[in-house]
């Protein structure tokens, strides 16, 4: 009969892996002091909270019932989104996918991806309600501006997430084509497209519902659309009219995740 001498082996491994991080412990502390000490240079109090509270109740109040007595103005502000919206995302990814390719480190030299890389990084640097600012600046309050805002903000996305996943492909296909002879494009099209193509499928359709949920916002600073409509209620202090376009603008995008969603399980 044997007797166990020395340390439980397993007691000391649980003791190594139940051993405290203080250096994370240290470090979720400090977080927490900033975010406090951040909180009091904002000027955040609880009086000031609380009647911000009242101020919402009664704000709320005047919201119910929504009034949809003006459906005709909100009708033609949901289909102007929509047309930003697709108009946007087309443009955008027709715009993108060449420099996708261009930026896809596995596939071109390093003089060629860095300048690409940089203006995926410079379309990705504002959000969309600063470009289109910008435009509506530059080219006037309209549709075109928004439309221009949102193809920046969509060659951003969709390049900089086509360019990810041409570089995680696999090269054993992409060689095998060029021994066929192919050329370069042949070599895309053959070796690189079908195995990128249910991610870009993806990665168009949310772009889809991205731009028209963000169509509604850059129509408040003057891009056209329903946020064009409902920029107008909230200074005619018409809040019930407001309830109503929030209610169809959630119901739209309701409905494009819907879509976006079956096109997804189609196409992939």
């Amino acid at each position: 009969m044997s007797a166990r001498t020395g340390p439980d082996p397993s007691g000391a491994s649980r003791d190594v892996a139940f051993r405290p991080n203080w250096t994370a412990r240290a470090g979720w502390a400090l977080l927490a002091l900033y975010a406090l000490y951040a909180a009091t240079q904002l000027g955040f109090e609880p009086e000031r909270l609380a009647s911000g509270l009242g101020h919402g109740r009664q704000f709320l109040a005047r919201m119910f019932p929504p009034n949809f007595s003006r459906w005709e103005l909100i009708q033609s502000g949901i289909a102007e989104s929509l047309q930003i919206a697709v108009i946007a995302t087309v443009i955008g990814i027709a715009v993108a996918l060449p420099i996708g390719f261009l930026a896809a480190r596995n596939l071109m030299p390093p003089w060629v991806t860095w300048p690409m890389r940089a203006l995926i990084a410079l379309c990705r640097s504002f959000h969309p309600i600063i470009v289109a600012i910008l435009f509506v600046k530059a080219i006037g309050f309209g549709a075109l501006a928004g439309v221009m805002a949102l193809i920046v903000a969509s060659v951003g996305f969709i390049a900089k997430l086509f360019a990810e996943a041409i570089e995680e492909i696999s090269l054993k296909q992409v060689e095998a084509v060029r021994a066929t002879g192919a050329g370069f494009l042949s070599t895309l099209i053959m070796g690189v497209q079908p195995q990128v193509l249910p991610r870009f499928i993806g990665f168009a359709t949310y772009q889809l519902d991205s731009n028209l949920r963000n169509s509604t916002m850059v129509g408040i600073v003057g891009g056209g659309g329903i946020g064009a409509t409902l920029f107008t209620a909230y200074q005619r202090f018409d809040y019930d009219v407001v309830l109503a376009i929030l209610i169809v603008i959630v119901t739209l995008i309701m409905v494009a995740e819907i879509v976006s969603g079956w096109a997804r399980r189609v196409f992939q």
